[in-house]
């Protein structure tokens, strides 16, 4: 198998052009032996004519003499031998070669009534012609048989004369297709090799580069568009990555540094010391630990919300499902805070699908909802709805809290941004319902609540699955 592009091209281009050369060749030799062969038949006819006009009466028998000029038709350079035979009716030898072979059967045809046939005298090919005669005399008429018999030697040469050059303007055209392809084809594959040094020479760790694709023809423009998307994507992935790496290392020191100083006090304090000490100790490692986590599983998840093969991995879901899951689990914190947390549902809604990937719908709902709780004074309310209308289904969580400024509806999606610092967060719980809703194709939206004077109202809108 060729595994240079070159010659595969090459190859296909002079593959039926070669069938091509071959097919006229062969054309062209049946063309010039049906010429050499009428222009020897012709001759042959010619000659049996003029023989048979020699044919004379002497006393009670037929007698032929072979002219000069029926032998003239035969002379060629290449010394064809020529054979005559003049028979009587009764297939006696009135002139000419002795034992000469004639058709059988005889079919004499046309106006000349003549029959030509291949035949072997004295060990020599020979294409003869047979014609018929009748002579008259008083005591009636007698048939005479004339046959005119040729090596084949010049019609071959002729043959040949014919066909040879033809070939040769043929096999010429066949060289230069060949070199002309080849040519062609190194100069026109010279923007794939200026690519390939052009990505060869760039360092694998850098992503800043793009293909110019108006360089290359209108047919490698798609593979150079792939090329510069797949460089986008692996640019994206390795910036999430990077962003990943330094929101972890900026999150996670300021706990680890907190938890390291709070071992090195617990091991230089003298274990007689007080219990509410002791407890007070104990209680600020659980806190920083427990901070630790959540912002660990919070990263975690943010990283898994932006990788690439979300929207492969998308199922049908019922949404409504999802936000009661999330409700019965976030129940225990909304009694303790004294939060009246509710879904609103129609009573007779029917499933409300949509795709998406489970373990990832249920983090967007809950992160919502955790957001929600966090922000929410006690004894105050949020309510979970679920809709579904023209193609669309809308998550909706409304609570009646402080509420976000318009200023600052912006930025709460960024990472670690946070309006209040007086409660206890990380700051990326909206950055990861962006980031997940993203990954699903939905939309997210954030509101004043339509019917308290403070509150908040999200709404995230998904397509409707079929």
């Amino acid at each position: 198998m060729l595994a240079s592009l070159r010659l595969r091209l090459a190859a296909w281009l002079l593959l039926p052009l070669s069938v091509f050369v071959v097919v006229c060749g062969y054309l062209n030799w049946r063309n010039a032996a049906e010429v050499a062969d009428y222009v020897q038949d012709h001759d042959l006819l010619s000659s049996a004519k003029v023989l048979s006009d020699r044919l004379i009466w002497e006393g009670d028998d037929v007698a032929a003499s072979v002219p000069p000029a029926a032998l003239s038709l035969f002379v060629s350079p290449e010394r064809d031998s020529v054979f005559l035979s003049v028979t009587g009716a009764g297939g006696e030898l009135l002139a000419g070669s002795p034992g000469f072979p004639l058709p059988s059967p005889r079919k004499p045809q046309g106006a000349d009534q003549a029959q030509w046939y291949d035949t072997t005298f004295q060990g020599l090919p020979l294409r003869a012609v047979v014609t018929r005669r009748a002579m008259y005399d008083v005591g009636g008429a007698r048939e005479v048989t004339i046959a005119v018999g040729k090596t084949t030697r010049s019609r071959d040469h002729m043959l040949r004369t014919l066909w040879w050059p033809s070939m040769d303007y043929l096999l010429i055209a066949l060289v230069l297709a060949v070199l002309l392809t080849t040519l062609a084809l190194t100069w026109e594959l010279r923007p794939i090799v200026r690519l390939s040094r052009q990505l060869a020479q760039r360092d694998p760790l850098h992503l800043d580069f793009a293909v110019d694709a108006r360089a290359l023809h209108t047919e490698l423009r798609p593979v150079a568009d792939t090329i510069n998307r797949f460089v986008r994507q692996l640019r994206s992935h390795s910036e999430a990555q990077r962003r990943f790496i330094a929101d972890a290392a900026h999150q996670l020191r300021t706990p680890l540094a907190l938890q390291a100083s709070q071992i090195e006090y617990a091991r230089g304090q003298n274990w007689d010391m007080r219990r509410t000490d002791m407890d007070a100790m104990w209680q600020a490692l659980q806190t920083s630990n427990r901070q630790l986590v959540a912002v660990t599983n919070k990263l975690l998840l943010l990283a898994q919300a932006e990788h690439a093969d979300v929207a492969a991995r998308r199922l049908r879901v019922d949404l409504g499902a999802a936000a009661l899951r999330s409700v019965e689990q976030l129940a225990a914190l909304a009694d303790r805070r004294r939060i009246d947390l509710g879904m609103d549902l129609p009573a007779s809604a029917a499933p409300a699908w949509v795709l998406a990937e489970p373990a990832l719908l249920d983090a967007l709902v809950g992160n919502l909802l955790d957001n929600a709780l966090r922000y929410t004074q006690e004894g105050g309310r949020v309510t979970v709805g679920v809709r579904s209308a023209e193609g669309t289904v809308e998550l909706t969580v409304e609570d009646n809290g402080p509420g976000i400024p318009a200023e600052a509806r912006e930025r709460v999606f960024e990472r670690f941004y946070r309006v209040s610092h007086d409660t206890e967060g990380t700051g990326l719980g909206l950055a990861i319902v962006q980031e997940i809703a993203r990954a699903f194709g939905a939309s997210v939206r954030l509101a004043p609540h339509p019917r308290e004077a403070h509150g908040l109202l999200v709404t995230v809108r998904f397509a409707a699955a079929a």
